[in-house]
């Protein structure tokens, strides 16, 4: 909260706590109390002080001196150092009456209590003030728990613009962990896209051909759904941790997918080398064929890769928690690619292929009898 008054800017942080307490996911809400403070204060009466031969900062030290406690010398604790400071004992400075009768040395030897040469009152005013921008600031701490910061915040903007009117010369800024999601959004919607056409494009350069490149892409949605099971399973929130997970996990899924395509690719040329691709049945065995060759590569690569990742889901200390939550896409999406791939991807490619080859001839049955 900004503003040009300390008790203004703490009765808008006051409505704003109540209104921030309402919304949901809000373990804990408290706004700063910057009119609160409680006071001691020592006016010095110059002309009392000036008739004994003494200074207002000669006052001053020995209130520092008596009350606050001052500084004097140091310790010399081997290695260490601890600094000594004097003051009275706390029976001689907890009561405004004995304050008063602490005695002040003057130039002649004479002794004055203080309340002769200072007038001690209490009073109140801003236990601390800060400021930022130019403005004078205070802070409403929120602690939020089981919800996504960003809905969060969104939620308790929208019930504060409702319920906290704001004077004129006051503004709200809102700060804090979701300010670092934001903007790892914003980078995100801009790494993600380029990831994906980079990907595209090494593809293209690697197979020269858009259809298949197409082909393989496919593996990146197909990824995603097991993917996003496992983070929903596991209640972790969408984070920075968990995209970099995903795009690693597009990486790898064009990978495998490359490989399905190769194998699928070879026994596609190979029964037409040998002129066994007449129509969509033979189309069809070829496929089969290929997809078959496919399993145990595939099977070796998904388990070599969830053998690296799982001891991760399992691990603890620090770092884990972000650990988990880059691995969690991977485990997932490795698990339903390598089962789409060998559903989807062979059904696609027989699609694509077969557009051309006819459809195989009808079988009919042929009627026979037998003379006797």
């Amino acid at each position: 909260m900004f503003g040009p008054s300390l008790a203004g800017i703490e009765s808008v942080a006051v409505a704003v706590e109540n209104a921030v307490k309402e919304t949901q996911g809000t373990r804990s809400a408290f706004a700063e109390r910057v009119t609160g403070g409680y006071f001691l204060d020592f006016d010095v009466r110059r002309d009392e002080a000036a008739r004994y031969g003494l200074t207002v900062g000669d006052v001053q030290d020995v209130i520092e001196s008596a009350i606050g406690g001052m500084s004097v010398t140091q310790t010399v604790e081997a290695r260490e150092r601890y600094t000594v400071a004097v003051r009275y004992a706390r029976e001689l400075r907890d009561d405004p009456e004995a304050l008063k009768r602490v005695l002040v040395p003057t130039p002649s030897g004479a002794q004055i209590p203080l309340a002769e040469l200072a007038d001690i009152h209490f009073s109140t005013g801003a236990p601390m003030i800060q400021d930022e921008d130019g403005q004078l600031v205070a802070l409403v701490s929120v602690d939020v728990a089981d919800r996504p910061l960003a809905d969060f915040v969104h939620d308790a903007q929208r019930k504060v613009a409702e319920r906290v009117k704001l004077p004129p010369g006051y503004r709200l800024d809102w700060a804090g962990q979701f300010k670092y999601y934001e903007r790892a959004q914003a980078r995100l919607s801009l790494v993600i896209p380029v990831t994906l056409l980079l990907v595209f494009a090494l593809l293209y350069f690697n197979l020269r051909s858009v259809p298949e490149t197409a082909i393989v892409m496919l593996a990146v949605p197909f990824s995603l759904i097991g993917a996003v099971w496992l983070v929903w399973l596991l209640h972790y929130n969408l984070s920075v941790a968990v995209w970099v997970g995903m795009i690693a996990l597009a990486g790898l899924d064009a990978e495998t997918g490359t490989v399905m395509l190769l194998y699928l690719n070879l026994a596609h040329d190979d029964h037409r080398k040998r002129g066994a691709l007449k129509d969509r049945n033979d189309l069809t065995q070829a496929i089969v064929e290929g997809a078959a060759h496919r399993i145990r590569p595939k099977m070796m690569t998904v388990c070599a890769i969830l053998f690296g990742l799982l001891p991760i889901m399992w691990g603890h200390g620090s770092g884990a928690d972000v650990m988990k939550r880059i691995a969690a896409p991977m485990v997932g999406g490795v698990v339903t690619s390598f089962v789409l791939e060998l559903l989807v991807y062979p059904a696609i490619f027989a699609w694509w292929r077969g557009r051309r080859l006819p459809e195989p001839p009808a079988t009919s049955g042929v009627a026979s009898s037998i003379q006797p």
